[in-house]
């Protein structure tokens, strides 16, 4: 299975989310964050940049748990653009 390259709309959400995902670590270390979710520093560092614009959803579960972030703000961090395109 061929995957299709991201859109750049799924890019800019990545980009939130690696925003939203920066701010709710605080001045927590990026590498306790990381190892915490059981994912690489690099990793946590490609998200958070916006460098890995879709990252697993099982990553994005577990960096809500550990950054004790609901997992539905994550999504609206995600969905921001959408949402202020439709309802303009």
């Amino acid at each position: 299975m061929v995957r299709r390259p991201l859109t750049p709309e799924q890019i800019e959400a990545g980009g939130r989310l690696g925003t939203a995902l920066r701010q709710a670590r605080g001045g927590r270390g990026l590498f306790e964050v990381a190892l915490a979710a059981g994912i690489s520093p690099e990793t946590l560092r490609k998200i958070e940049t916006g460098r890995l614009p879709a990252p697993s959803f099982g990553i994005v579960v577990s960096l809500s748990d550990v950054l004790g972030v609901p997992l539905a703000d994550l999504a609206d961090a995600w969905r921001a653009v959408a949402a202020i395109r439709d309802a303009s």
